[in-house]
C-alpha cells in the first residue's frame, strides 16, 4: 500500500482550492468575476436612465450602462504589479478615447472617453487570477480574470 506525504496532501489541497472561489465560464482557462452584487448584468435600459457621466471600476464587470451623446465614460482597474490589468479595450465606434488624465500606478488600468454616436461598445481587459511564482517549486496559477461592460450611447 503507497503511503501519501504530507507535501503530496498539501499540493493537492492547493491545486483544489485554486486561487480562489471563482466563476467558471468554461472557457479553457478564463474565468469572470461575478457581477456586481452577485446579481445579474443590468438590462438595457430607456434613454431616460442615461448619464452624462459614468465611473467605472471592476465592481461593474458584466454590467449593461447607458450614457448620453456627448457624455463621459471614466474607468480605473485597481492591480497590483504581480496581478496586472492589461490595457482597455473598447469594440465599437461609438466612444472615442480621451485623455484619462491620471497617474498610473503599476498593476492599474485606466481610460478614457467621450461618448460621440449613438451605439453600443464593449470594454474589456484582463488580468491573472493569481501572481506567477517567484521561487522554484511553487504552483503556478495559468487563470485570467476577465472584466467587460456594455456600454450604450443614445
Amino acid at each position: 500500500m503507497r503511503r501519501t506525504t504530507p507535501l503530496a496532501l498539501a499540493a493537492a489541497a492547493l491545486l483544489l482550492a485554486g486561487c480562489g472561489s471563482q466563476q467558471d465560464t468554461g472557457s479553457g482557462g478564463k474565468v469572470s468575476a461575478p457581477p456586481r452584487g452577485g446579481t445579474t448584468p443590468s438590462p438595457s435600459r430607456s434613454a431616460a436612465d442615461c448619464t452624462g457621466h459614468l465611473e467605472l471600476t471592476a465592481a461593474d464587470h458584466g454590467r449593461t450602462v447607458c450614457v448620453t451623446k456627448g457624455g463621459e465614460v471614466r474607468l480605473t482597474l485597481d492591480g497590483t504589479k504581480a496581478r496586472p490589468w492589461k490595457p482597455v479595450t473598447a469594440s465599437g465606434t461609438a466612444l472615442e478615447a480621451v485623455n484619462a488624465g491620471f497617474v498610473l500606478q503599476p498593476g492599474d488600468a485606466t481610460a478614457a472617453y467621450r461618448a460621440v454616436a449613438a451605439g453600443t461598445v464593449k470594454l474589456a481587459s484582463s488580468r491573472p487570477l493569481c501572481a506567477q511564482p517567484t521561487a522554484p517549486g511553487q504552483v503556478s496559477c495559468e487563470g485570467i480574470e476577465e472584466w467587460t461592460v456594455t456600454v450604450r450611447v443614445s
